[in-house]
């Protein structure tokens, strides 16, 4: 094998380790600081369907769902959740959308909203930040909502105190090692 091949493979284990770390580090900070924040408010009133759950991504640029979507229709008036400083509103490809920083590292994006804040505007709890508008990624009568801590998305349920519990529910009949079933030899 040549050398070049043999640094490229060394480079990507060296990526793949920093990667894990980092997510190692960032994680239980992230966790930790979820857990310190009381339960916010949810941005549109009445049920509270999620349509869309949040899926997290292998890595930065994978697949997933790096939010909630929550049944809303067109028009719908949209509350901030917690205080916070417009950091952004704008057009992103084809959907209006809004950001709200919240200060320690708690970042919020809402689309499609159709808003009429401005870059620096504070913003408390319970504050009208738009209406729910059209385009995007989500379904015609969605809210997407997306929470990042220190620049990683995490499960916007985690802040509106609504993750459902685990429950662990007997499965299958026990396994071996080499994927044949206990007791019995391959």
């Amino acid at each position: 094998m040549p050398f070049t091949s043999v640094r490229r493979i060394g480079l990507r284990a060296i990526l793949r380790g920093g990667l894990l770390m980092m997510l190692l580090v960032v994680q239980p900070a992230a966790s930790a600081m979820l857990a310190e924040r009381d339960d916010w408010p949810w941005p549109v009133a009445g049920p509270h369907d999620v349509v869309e759950p949040f899926r997290a991504p292998a890595h930065d640029y994978g697949p997933g769902h790096r939010g909630i979507d929550i049944a809303a229709d067109a028009g719908t008036v949209v509350h901030a959740p917690a205080d916070g400083v417009v950091a952004f509103r704008g057009v992103v490809v084809d959907r209006p959308l809004l950001t709200i920083d919240h200060g320690d590292g708690v970042v919020t994006t809402f689309e499609p909203l159709e808003s009429d804040l401005s870059v620096g505007a504070v913003v408390h709890a319970g504050d009208v930040i738009g209406t729910v508008a059209t385009g995007g990624h989500a379904t015609v009568g969605t809210l997407h909502v997306g929470v990042r801590v220190n620049g990683v998305y995490v499960n916007p349920m985690l802040m509106f105190g609504d993750v459902p519990r685990a429950i662990l529910l007997p499965c299958c009949d026990a396994v071996t090692l080499g994927g044949g079933p206990a007791g019995r030899s391959p």
